[in-house]
């Protein structure tokens, strides 16, 4: 049998770094490209309509919005607002779709554009600056609203952007170790304060302000405002690596299934150094108001680079820097599915298709989708076929997760921590770096 192959959604002129999707109008949002060296590689968004053709989910580009000499290399949405991180600065997009009726035009807008890709491997018609694409009755236009710097180091750079549970502010991180929070959408400045020493690799808003960051400096914290609350020990009740330093390489809150209330945090641990035999990285689970760990796995040898949660927090999809896509079970951090070097290059983004909106509609039968970008300009689609239980097969995790609850009535949260061994290794993996190195690496 020949090794398993995620099907590629859409292959963009430029190397992809980020990845969104609007629910309400089934936009998938990627973005990327080759910066501001002179190697005639373009930045842009790429809004890409997706839809449910012959029973596929299929994706075809609706708009192109040129950024002209910056790359985007994270995004965060927030409605029709989109928060780009572009080199030092994070520039606002509000973007709008609407019907229209008659052919394909193109009006004055302001930005550069390129028209929808008819088939795989056509060579996408420029338009003169200016150029506003239309298809199949859709009209989708893009306008730059407030856009400010957030990072000031010597080499500054935006690693991270999230949007408040609200919308109403937006914190950023870079490679300055400072967290900045903004108000949306005149981007005037809240707050400021030091969170790490070195680089801010990820962070994450709770739903009741409190801030979670993770940084170069080995460190998780959780903050209030400008005020530490706690700092995160995942090794706590764990086997401990003396001679193996491990960082925090992403955070990301969840839901708890059919808790209204409930919350989670998960964390990705990776080794802080190259090792000659890479050691495993590691997925942990936190309670999300008392942030103890909750149970704790092994997700392989391999890097991870990236982490998303599904909006209803039942799944957790992990990227590598060898370009591998997995999809887990948040509850008891087991894996459902791997595609070994799906890209074959660092998974730089992943993000699930949310479950509201016209997201039951295009995801048809399966169970759920994960949307993966790379370096290698491709997004790709890996869906998870659906668990339901038939005559014959094994019960599903649903039903397992069900008889542990009863059979363990009284579990409290504190008693949930648990070590497996390590799960099957998925591969090495000898190359490393974040994505914003990837990027500058292209010149």
């Amino acid at each position: 049998m020949g090794r398993r192959r995620a099907p590629e959604l859409y292959r963009a002129p430029f190397p992809l770094y980020a990845l969104q999707v609007d629910p309400s109008a089934g936009l998938l949002i990627a973005a990327g490209g080759g910066g501001a060296a002179k190697t005639g590689i373009k930045n842009g968004v790429h809004f890409l309509q997706l839809e449910q053709i012959n029973g596929r989910l299929s994706a075809s580009l609706l708009h192109s919005h040129d950024t002209e000499t910056r790359a985007t290399m994270n995004l965060a949405l927030a409605g029709n607002i989109l928060a780009a991180g572009q080199d030092a600065h994070c520039q606002l997009l509000r973007f709008q779709t609407l019907q229209q009726k008659g052919k394909n035009k193109a009006e004055k807008a302001g930005s550069k554009e390129q028209r929808p890709r008819q088939r795989k491997g056509a060579a996408p018609a420029e338009k003169k600056s200016g150029a506003e694409t239309h298809q199949e009755g859709v009209e989708l236009s893009v306008e730059n609203l407030q856009a400010v710097q957030t990072d000031f180091s010597p080499d500054p750079l935006q690693k991270v952007v999230c949007f408040n549970h609200d919308s109403t502010l937006l914190a950023t991180g870079g490679t300055d170790g400072y967290v900045r929070v903004w108000k949306v959408p005149s981007l005037e400045k809240v707050l400021e304060f030091k969170a790490h020493e070195g680089e801010i690799e990820d962070l994450a808003v709770g739903p009741e302000g409190k801030l979670v960051t993770v940084g170069w400096d080995l460190k998780a914290s959780v903050w209030q405002k400008d005020q530490l609350v706690t700092q995160l020990h995942w090794q706590e009740n764990g086997p401990t690596f003396s001679h193996t330093p491990y960082r925090y390489q992403a955070c990301r809150f969840g839901q708890v299934p059919d808790q209204p209330a409930g919350l989670r945090l998960f964390t990705v641990q990776i080794p802080h150094k190259r090792l000659r035999q890479p050691p495993p990285c590691y997925l942990t689970a936190w309670d999300g108001s008392t942030f103890l760990p909750l149970r704790t796995r092994s997700c392989g040898h391999e890097v991870i680079s990236c982490l998303s949660v599904s909006e209803s927090g039942t799944f957790l999809g992990l990227g590598t820097v060898t370009g591998s896509v997995a999809i887990y079970i948040a509850f008891s951090l087991q894996r459902l599915y791997y595609v070994k070097e799906a890209h074959g290059i660092v998974v730089t983004d992943v993000a699930f298709l949310p479950e509201k909106g016209r997201g039951p509609e295009l995801l048809g039968s399966h169970e759920t989708a994960l949307f993966s970008v790379a370096v290698d300009s491709r997004c790709q689609l890996h869906l998870l076929p659906s668990r339901r239980r038939t005559a014959g097969r094994k019960p599903g995790w649903r039903l397992r997760r069900a008889l542990w609850t009863l059979a363990v009535p009284g579990r409290r949260p504190q008693a949930e921590a648990t070590w497996s061994g390590h799960v099957e290794p998925p591969g090495g993996g000898p190359a490393w770096g974040a994505q914003a190195r990837a990027a500058r690496s292209l010149g």
